[in-house]
């Protein structure tokens, strides 16, 4: 099991990226918030605690590698590059901007630490399956990690990707579900159901393990025990809130795009200057 202190220390990185994640809502005027607060935890702990990578080298070749298939959270993994420094902060506030490096999904063309162009839903996983049979060719040990939305799922290529990444035995592949329970267009069991995801893709011959996808503990516990089967890809069915971390958005469909009034705005900014604030003290503490 993870040590408190450093589990503490993620959480301080998670709800800095947080913040990070509203001020690009602020700089461009809305922005896609429930999922990427629900899934920034995961981002933190695999950036900060988990991935083999290097800001000052975003091209080492011996990185593991990060594929963010659910682009539109992408502000989760700008916020994570931009708190790892891969890029000055001053970026944030182009968000939403003209020529911005910060496009509503990942360019990897336009800003270093971004591995492949996504957000065409269920291509992720797929592009993820081709890069762990290269890196396992190359011998080197590096890893794919594979971040999914809950209502991507029924895509048919994720399917594809599943059998494939089965039948190479990529022990070096980890897919991690985002499931918070709601898209665009309502409840992911409604609109369509893939539940048990879990149970899916064990058919599949994944090894999964499910996990408070907001709980750094559980996070950080299940990452480090990867894989969990060798010769068997993983899959992690993190279960999340929708907009984690900002009380009045929690677990609503109408912050999955987030059009922010001011007071809105102010409000988050507060609460989260507010968990900021309490963790620090809890880090000092820890260190008096």
């Amino acid at each position: 099991m993870a040590e408190a202190g450093n589990i503490l220390s993620l959480e301080h990185r998670a709800v800095k990226c947080r913040q990070k994640i509203v001020r690009m809502v602020r700089s461009g005027g809305a922005g896609h918030l429930g999922g990427a607060l629900s899934c920034i935890d995961v981002v933190a702990a695999l950036y900060f605690n988990i991935m083999r990578h290097d800001p000052g080298n975003p091209g080492l070749a011996g990185r593991d590698r990060f594929v963010l298939s659910a682009g539109h959270k992408c502000m989760a993994l700008y916020a994570a590059l931009a708190e790892a420094g891969y890029y000055d902060e001053s970026l944030l506030d182009t968000y939403g901007k003209l020529n911005t490096k910060l496009p509503g999904h990942p360019d990897m063309h336009k800003l270093p630490g971004v591995e492949a162009n996504t957000g065409a839903l269920g291509h992720g996983l797929s592009i993820a399956v081709g890069m762990a049979l290269g890196l396992r060719l190359d011998g080197g040990g590096a890893r794919v990690f594979a971040l999914l939305g809950d209502g991507e799922l029924p895509e048919g290529s994720n399917w594809e990707a599943a059998s494939a990444a089965s039948h190479y035995k990529l022990d070096n592949l980890t897919a991690i579900v985002d499931w918070n329970g709601l898209q665009i267009s309502g409840a992911t069991k409604d609109v369509m159901n893939m539940e048990p995801i879990g149970r899916r893709f064990a058919a599949f011959g994944w090894a999964c393990k499910e996990i408070d996808g907001n709980d750094m503990g559980d996070i950080v516990g299940a990452l480090s025990a990867l894989p969990f089967k060798k010769r068997k890809p993983s899959l992690i069915v993190a279960r999340t809130v929708k907009a984690k971390g900002v009380s009045f958005a929690e677990g609503k469909l109408a912050y999955h795009y987030w059009k922010p009034k001011s007071d809105e705005l102010e409000q988050a900014e507060q609460e989260l200057a507010e968990a900021e604030q309490r963790i620090e003290a809890a880090l000092q503490g820890r260190d008096a």
